[in-house]
């Protein structure tokens, strides 16, 4: 009787603090939504911390990114800033910022769509790039009219490199032994534990890669600031610019310290200006897209997992759950008022029965003729492509990440690990192949045949999908498949994808799909319908859950703190991970890593 009150009194209190915490973020919300929006007001945005795709559902997730600007609030307050006379201009601090490339050419689109307005658009840094690389920060920073950067500030215009890890010594000196097979040559996730250096393969599809990222770098930098693209390759082959160089080399247009960016504002103003932030001016002033025929957005963020989707709090990723994402898209289907469907997606891919089960949902929403139109953010490889290639039309930004059509699978013995350790296993079974997933034994041959038949068949079924719903001929899908990542301006060229462009395009292409004349408004309805604090709360196993579930939930978190079981996770080493996913170690070069 203790324990229950105990236990009751204990899940009372976790209700009311939670019930707190709502009503002040709830108040919070109510003084930003009430404020006004002043004559001669300068949108001010910082992305020192970077950006993220969306802001997330579950409430650890929203209370550890904090402030981070999300991405498609920053790009329709700029909409909505562009027509409105109150709003003068716009301010953004850069400096070491670490956003992907492709989120990159999404805020620097929308910034050159607000300056067409001819309001101007200044940007400042302390630095882009102390001891480190600054190319990102930069090529975002050219979109703007104006660049300031500090005096004792540098641009780290250096170019791109890829790095990768590579664990074979390691696991030599461990005593565990890789036995993972893939379709094909490209499909590089394997070689990270079977290789101590890049493959042919594997280094001709990440130079290609760098080569498109490079050439799109110096392309959007000379145009931006007036210069010869060969003369911008000339300047990054020579590397780090001090201010007075940066200056001299027209790559900046001042430079000023913070405060005196304030007084250039001020007197560009006319008068004392009035800051706000993208994120108070949106709250303030409204969303373009909320009145009129509706078009649902579904996100597909993280990781393709079955399940719910979810966040994990230790490594700060977000997965993408195929129940979460199914019903969204069901419930889309059966509401009448859905004329079309965006499906903006940023993921490295993953379970290969997941992504099936996503991927059916997207051709009965085009059975049922609601236009589906896909959005690529940073990267949609692998399962990413998988859920992506039904969708009438598929949009991507010339660095979306995407392609590496292909499957690989396998487990890691241990059996030399234990036994360095001195710990033994010992084993009963029934059935012949009770053993084959172990990681105590090695394949028989007779399991590591109905293991290349596995890969084989979903290999197939992978490619002939993509061949029917893609409109290509099998012979050309065999040749861009075979694991291989692409770039989306070359994807554009092989047919994988259908424009370059960002969700705002994404947005238009639903609307022409739907038939929506373009002089009648749209409201853009997110589904799932995003959770209160409160309700979201509400479902944590900290909360509703049994001592019993509790304990599960804490021995799950020591599961996830070790690095190294995710990395084998996420390599598809077990029958309960992705098959369709993308190198790990490719992350690094996705964003330009400034810091």
């Amino acid at each position: 009787m203790k324990r229950f009150f105990f236990k009751f009194l204990t899940g009372l209190g976790a209700i009311a603090f939670v019930a707190i915490l709502y009503v002040i973020g709830l108040g919070v919300y109510m003084y930003l939504k009430k404020g006004e929006i002043h004559d001669h007001t300068i949108l001010e945005l910082n992305l020192a911390g970077g950006v993220s795709e969306t802001e997330p559902e579950d409430p650890t997730a929203r209370f550890i990114q904090g402030k981070t600007p999300v991405l498609r609030d920053i790009v329709e307050s700029l909409q909505v800033a562009a027509n409105d006379e109150r709003v003068i201009g716009l301010s953004v601090r850069i400096t070491g910022a670490s956003i992907s490339f492709a989120h990159i050419q999404e805020l620097r689109d929308a910034i050159i769509e607000f300056r067409k307005t001819g309001k101007p658009a200044v940007a400042y840094a302390e630095t882009f790039g102390e001891f480190g690389p600054g190319n990102g920060a930069y090529y975002l920073a050219t979109a703007f009219d104006t660049i300031f950067l500090q005096p004792s500030g540098d641009i780290g215009l250096t170019g791109l490199i890829a790095e990768s890890s590579f664990f074979k010594g390691a696991f030599d000196k461990l005593g565990v032994v890789p036995r993972l097979d893939s379709r094909h040559e490209y499909k590089n996730m394997k070689n990270m534990f079977t290789e101590k250096a890049y493959t042919e393969p594997h280094e001709e599809a990440l130079a290609g890669i760098l080569n498109s990222l490079h050439g799109q770098l110096a392309k959007g930098v000379a145009e931006a600031r007036g210069l010869d693209e060969s003369g911008v390759r000339e300047l990054i082959d020579k590397g780090v610019f001090s201010a007075d160089e940066a200056l001299a080399a027209n790559l900046v247009d001042g430079l000023k310290y913070r405060d005196q960016v304030y007084d250039y504002l001020k007197s560009e103003a006319g008068r004392d200006p009035v800051y706000l932030s993208c994120s108070a001016y949106l709250n303030r002033a409204g969303r373009p897209h909320g009145k009129g025929e509706t078009v649902a957005l579904i996100y597909g963020v993280g990781a393709v997992k079955r399940g719910k989707t979810g966040y994990n709090p230790v490594t700060g990723n977000t997965f993408m759950g195929s129940d979460s994402v199914t019903e969204a898209f069901r419930n889309a289907i059966e509401d009448d008022d859905v004329k079309a469907i965006v499906f903006r997606i940023n993921s490295p891919g993953g379970s290969y029965v997941a992504s099936d089960a996503i991927l059916r949902e997207t051709i009965r929403a085009r059975r049922a003729k609601k236009p589906l139109v896909v959005s690529m953010g940073n990267v949609a490889g692998s399962g990413g492509y998988f859920v992506a290639m039904a969708a009438d039309r598929i949009i991507a930004q010339p660095a979306t990440i995407t392609g590496s059509i292909g499957v690989l699978g396998g487990k890691m013995i241990t059996a030399g690990f234990w036994e360095k350790l001195g710990v033994s296993w010992d084993e009963v079974h029934a059935g012949e192949n009770a053993d084959m997933w172990s990681g105590h034994y090695d394949y028989s041959e007779e399991q590591w045949e109905l293991f290349q038949g596995w890969l084989d068949r979903v290999y197939a079924d992978f490619t002939s999908k993509v061949a029917e719903n893609r409109n290509i001929p099998l012979e050309n899908v065999l040749e861009i498949a075979r694991g291989r990542i692409w770039t989306g301006e070359t994807a554009l060229e092989l047919g994988l994808v259908d424009e370059l462009g960002g969700l705002s395009e994404a947005i238009v292409s639903a609307r022409r799909a739907a038939g929506i004349p373009d002089d009648k408004g749209i409201r853009l309805k997110v589904f799932p319908e995003k959770k209160g604090w409160m309700e979201a709360l509400l479902e944590r196993d900290f909360i509703k859950g049994s001592a019993g579930s509790s304990m599960e939930s804490v021995a799950g978190t020591l599961r996830e703190i070790q690095p190294i079981m995710e990395i084998l996770a996420e390599a598809g080493l077990n029958r309960n991970s992705g098959v369709l996913a993308m190198d790990p170690a490719n992350k690094r070069w996705y964003s330009f890593s400034d810091n």
